[in-house]
């Protein structure tokens, strides 16, 4: 399969070609490539943009949810979480370009799928991609509906819930509702204890305490505070890896940050 990351060996691929060719082969030693491939191409979205690697995750989470129609007992349960995690970044990457009609239709999949799995925080997730492409098609009601569906998800990480509730208030104040903007960034404060205290989850590995800053900073541009805005997204900017610097979605970030510092002068 293409365009996976150095971390994909020939050994995953031996073990997935046969999985594919013979399901009765598929063991947990699949599963585990499979989140190798999945891991290295999220980190290719960070450097190489999604554009680059549509084609090649559209394979992969073809593969993984035609696995996952064939499993059953604990090789399923073990599977499960994985195929819901390829199909929301299948999701994802349309989310990125802008697509909404194949975004949202993989992001729903990806939901149910991990409700399927019982997996909290990768509902969140994709229930957070959604208001993040709404946000980016100027919606914010449908940001709002999205953030706080991840905002009250049951098992959804703090980090995930910190990070929501700030987008939620982004959009609110986008709406002209300063006073609920408001009262859901205490909610977020409220939440940044909790999340610095726990790594944050592998689905969403970015969600570090320095990260959050970025989205703060949006909020408080939305509420017409631009110094603020732009001492958060700087120092937000300042913090992110040097494969994620100049990764796609970093973009939004480094528009505001103009924005802001243009309106603080």
């Amino acid at each position: 399969m293409p365009g996976i990351g150095e971390d994909f060996t020939p050994d995953d691929e031996e073990r997935l070609n046969l999985a594919i060719a013979r399901p009765a082969r598929l063991d947990l030693a699949v599963v585990e490539s499979l989140a190798t491939i999945l891991a290295a191409q999220r980190r290719l979205d960070d450097s190489l943009g999604p554009t680059a690697i549509l084609s090649a995750t559209a394979t992969q989470a073809a593969t993984a949810t035609q696995l996952l129609s064939e499993a059953r007992g604990a090789i399923r349960a073990a599977l499960a979480p994985v195929a819901a995690e390829w199909v929301q970044f299948h999701g994802w990457l349309y989310a990125e370009m802008n697509d909404g009609a194949p975004a949202m239709r993989l992001l729903t999949e990806a939901e149910e799928m991990a409700d399927d799995a019982k997996d909290g925080t990768l509902a969140a997730q994709a229930a957070n991609f959604k208001g993040y492409l709404s946000r980016h098609q100027k919606r914010p009601r449908g940001a709002i509906r999205h953030f706080m569906i991840a905002y009250h998800t049951p098992g959804a990480h703090p980090a995930q819930r910190l990070g929501d509730a700030v987008q939620a208030a982004q959009a609110h104040a986008m709406l002209g509702d300063h006073a609920t903007a408001r009262e859901l960034l205490d909610e977020a404060a409220a939440l940044t204890d909790r999340a610095a205290r726990a790594l944050p989850p592998g689905t969403a590995y970015w969600l570090t305490p320095d990260y959050h800053h970025l989205n703060f900073g949006i909020a408080l541009l939305a509420l017409g505070e631009p110094t603020a805005a732009a001492e958060r997204i700087a120092a937000g900017l300042s913090t992110l890896p040097p494969d994620q610097q100049d990764s796609e979605w970093a973009q939004e970030y480094h528009e505001a940050l103009t924005q802001a510092r243009g309106l603080s002068s």
